[in-house]
């Protein structure tokens, strides 16, 4: 009977239950090497923070071959779907876990090379956050997503005050404030959404944000918070405030994990629970049009290398965000543009906060006024920043160019004022991003040479601080060569996101054997 039981379970859509049965694991190995980087010492710690992302990449893989023909869910304890803890995965799931692995995995090489996991619980605390964002991706459940970003948010205290600066603790105090508020606001909201409509289920709520006015209601505050933590204008002001305090591997890990979480799950939801509701395709233009336009020039009135870089990744949320509001003509195309944004913007950043970051570590600043002449004292170094501010900018031959082409091209198609105006604010935007590169490079790297006295002539940013950002930008460059297979595998994922069906099915099984409320 147990056997039979726990054959129904496992197999969705025909596919073996051991792939279902291993999604828990997403989540349970990082806690498990997190305990034991507790316990053990020296090299071994170093290892494990360093080997469990890098499995991860691989496992993210076997992921999206396991759900390449559908979707695969798991209840947790065999409970009956709308019941259990679901853990859901899709092709979308598996290519984010990708990413969020392959940035975990530079961020912590950059922190063992420049030797932030001295600290004992350096290594404890990123793989934490390694399981956390798992989790949150691969939820089924609204309050469980709540639970996930809180588990994030626990080793994300620890990591911004690790080194114990001034600094470093005021920008802690503002992470903290904003997101114990935010994730107060996400947990009302969904209260009020298992109050309203009986379930905190995603599955369960397909469609229901459409016509029901209460839970539209309460979906709208679980959007507000995932809107603050995207850092999404306008409530983006908190961002380059506390990222820039943080080390430069933190803030490379927070950049490609903490915001685009958040971003994953709104277009999960804004997909599944409002069924990509077009109604709402104004509001969302009008708010990504002003992130863009604040984040692209903002970066010109900042003072450091990292707070340059801070508002880049302002910048880059709206040019994810606003392919929500062009799903009407072919929704699976404009996610999948949003997608590959993401992907391009999550290795872009890296690699352009863990080369300023080399620098830092090298130089003792940041500061754009104490740094000059660079180009010619360290070429290697400037032309791994060139790579990532091509990227960023939309030039050739990095991912940058595809993604934004990808981006124009789903807006162009819906046709209308709104698309010119989105276009136009894109290419501004673009140029802003241009000007603050720009900048950055004429202070850091032309100019004079740096005083010898303060700077001893021989100091360079050595090959091991600088390989992980290489590598950042050396996969931009790979994603640019190898677009076609990219775009594909991304394009496949996004026809899985806009089927609800199922998705529904995955969690929930059959109709008929689902249990939850609902209406």
């Amino acid at each position: 009977m147990m056997m039979h039981i726990f054959a129904a379970e496992g197999a969705v859509h025909g596919a073996p239950l051991n792939a279902a049965a291993m999604l828990p694991l997403f989540v349970a190995v990082p806690l498990v090497a997190a305990a034991l980087a507790v316990i053990v010492r020296g090299v071994a710690r170093d290892v494990l923070h360093l080997a469990v992302p890098a499995a991860g990449i691989f496992a993210g893989v076997w992921l999206y071959a396991a759900t390449y023909d559908a979707p695969l869910g798991h209840n947790v304890g065999l409970y009956s779907g709308g019941v259990a803890i679901p853990f859901v995965a899709d092709g979308v799931t598996a290519l984010m876990i990708v990413a969020t692995s392959l940035v975990a995995l530079t961020a912590n090489w950059f922190a063992t090379v420049v030797g932030e996991t001295r600290a004992r619980f350096y290594p404890a605390l990123a793989l934490m956050l390694t399981a956390g964002v798992n989790g949150a991706l691969m939820t089924g459940d609204l309050f469980n997503l709540f639970v996930f970003i809180e588990v994030m948010l626990l080793p994300s205290y620890g990591l911004i005050a690790m080194t114990g600066t001034w600094s470093r603790l005021a920008g802690g105090r503002m992470f903290v404030l904003v997101n114990l508020a935010t994730s107060t606001v996400l947990l009302i909201g969904v209260s009020l959404v298992y109050a309203t409509y009986g379930s905190a289920n995603i599955a369960v709520l397909a469609g229901a944000a459409r016509g029901d006015k209460p839970v539209v209601v309460a979906m709208g505050l679980v959007v507000i918070a995932l809107v603050v933590k995207a850092g999404v204008f306008p409530v983006h002001t908190w961002l380059p405030r506390t990222y820039p305090g943080t080390s430069p591997a933190v803030m490379a890990l927070f950049s490609g994990l903490h915001t685009k979480v958040a971003v994953y799950a709104l277009f999960r939801i804004f997909t599944v629970v409002f069924g990509l509701d077009t109604h709402w395709s104004g509001l969302i233009m009008i708010f990504a049009i002003a992130s863009m336009m604040v984040g692209s020039f903002a970066g010109l009135g900042e003072y450091t290398m990292r707070r340059v870089v801070a508002y880049q990744m302002v910048v880059g949320m709206p040019f994810i965000v606003i392919m929500l509001a062009f799903v009407a003509s072919d929704p699976k195309s404009a996610l999948a543009a949003g997608l590959f944004y993401m992907l391009h913007h999550m290795v872009t950043i890296g690699a352009l906060v863990l080369t300023t970051g080399a620098i830092e570590e090298t130089y003792g600043t940041g500061r754009l006024h104490q740094l000059s002449g660079l180009a010619r004292r360290d070429p290697l170094v400037a032309a791994v920043f060139v790579m990532g501010a091509f990227s960023i900018v939309g030039l050739p031959p990095f991912s940058g160019v595809w993604a934004k082409v990808f981006a124009v091209m789903e807006i162009a198609r819906s046709g209308g004022t709104q698309a010119w105006v989105a276009i136009g604010v894109i290419i501004v935007a673009s140029l802003g991003a241009l000007f603050s590169m720009l900048r950055l490079w004429r202070e850091v790297f032309w100019g004079k040479d740096m005083d010898a006295e303060r700077t001893p002539p021989g100091l360079v940013v050595t090959l091991p601080r600088l390989a992980p950002a290489a590598a950042m930008a050396a996969v931009s460059l790979a994603m640019f060569v190898a677009v076609g297979p990219l775009f594909a595998a991304v394009d496949h994922a996004s026809a899985q996101l806009v089927d609800v069906d199922s998705y529904q099915h995955a969690v929930l099984g059959d109709p008929a054997d689902a249990v939850g409320e609902g209406h």
